[in-house]
């Protein structure tokens, strides 16, 4: 196993055969990866997938579906969908790939564990991932069944209603960054422009820089004014997963598309992959929610179960995976996650102590 400095060299130096990778981006990534365990954890999935096979032997036995992959407690938003409707869930699938269903369940219990460590989470870890599980398995009793923020989930509702940005603050924020001066890829302006609401919209580009996985890609927005107000669509340049690299999984490369049109879900509109771009709305109300966002009252087991039972429903979508899943889980030992999640976290600790020295 290389050190994490070689392996970030190594991916790194991959990622840039995939795309254009941007080192200004890339510098600040490695400053966020410095400066707290739980970013480090967030901006490093490639690192995890070469952990993953030797620290999870028994897990990665699992049965394969289309799973998430950098999956988190910050990997969820809201948006709307066809009929105008708040929805929360899973909101990048960046990293979506063929994987043993349970490396989503141990990522996801893992972030818990540092949101829990850096007092982003009151709850005890063990009951985190009871909480996790639980949700999952109720999924698949169920067969499960999207956010949506109507007249069900009203808790959910109300606890993200808290975190819906000002728009005059979020068009703020957009207005403040530069135009591009420098030419914009030729497909990345198409993806934009077809995502408009009518042909022939005057917009201005700019580069956004946001998350952390995916921080050094070329990331482009289009503000533009639409029938008295302003609009944003967003094209994010992908690449293959970090599996590919790290050389786990099965299946395509990009993955994005498929996990959106197959996964149990009130679907975005307008998300769409137009390759080699993933194209999106951005919007007050359409944006990943992060756990320092919304109201410190709050049921934190009910929201870890929300998230399991959302894991689920990505889950479900790869066929017969209802009954496997189960089966493999009926076999599994009653702490299994708390204590995979704890061994992962270990060696990601000792990667993050030798980044930061």
């Amino acid at each position: 196993m290389t050190n994490i400095q070689e392996a970030t060299q190594a991916y790194e130096k991959w990622l840039g055969k995939q795309l254009t990778v941007l080192p200004r981006d890339l510098k600040l990534k490695h400053e966020a990866m410095a400066s707290a365990i739980f970013p480090f954890f967030r901006a490093t999935f490639y690192r995890w997938m070469q952990h993953w096979p030797e620290v999870c032997k028994a897990e990665d036995k699992a049965p394969k579906v289309l799973a998430v992959g950098d999956l988190h407690v910050e990997n969820f938003g809201t948006w709307r969908d066809v009929e105008g409707r708040l929805v929360w869930g899973i909101n990048d699938f960046d990293e979506a790939y063929q994987l043993p269903y349970t490396l989503d369940l141990v990522r996801l219990a893992a972030s818990a564990h540092w949101a829990i460590d850096g007092a982003h989470l009151a709850i005890d870890h063990g009951e985190a991932c009871a909480a996790i599980l639980g949700g999952y398995q109720e999924a698949l009793a169920t067969g499960g069944r999207p956010f949506v923020l109507a007249e069900t989930h009203v808790w959910l509702r109300d606890m993200v209603h808290g975190v819906m940005r000002d728009p005059c603050h979020f068009w703020a924020k957009l207005d403040a960054l530069k135009t591009l001066r420098t030419a914009v890829p030729e497909s990345a302006r198409k993806s934009l422009e077809r995502m408009m609401p009518e042909k022939g919209l005057d917009y201005r580009v700019a580069h956004r820089i946001a998350g952390l996985g995916s921080l050094g890609r070329e990331r482009y927005v289009a503000v533009s004014d639409f029938a008295g107000a302003k609009i944003a669509r967003e094209a994010k340049a992908l690449a293959p997963s970090a599996c590919v690299w790290a050389g786990s999984g099965e299946g395509k490369a990009i993955l994005y598309q498929e996990i959106l049109d197959t996964a149990i879900r009130a679907v975005d509109p307008f998300v769409k992959l137009k390759q080699p771009w993933i194209v999106r709305r951005l919007a007050p109300d359409c944006s990943r929610v992060e756990l320092d966002q919304i109201p410190k009252q709050r049921d934190e087991s009910k929201l870890l179960f929300a998230m399991g039972f959302e894991s689920a429903n990505v889950h479900l979508g790869s066929p017969k995976a209802g009954k496997a899943i189960a089966k493999d889980l009926a076999k599994r030992p009653k702490k299994w996650l708390h204590e995979a999640a704890t061994a992962m976290n270990k060696e990601m600790k000792k990667d993050w102590e030798a980044w930061r020295g």
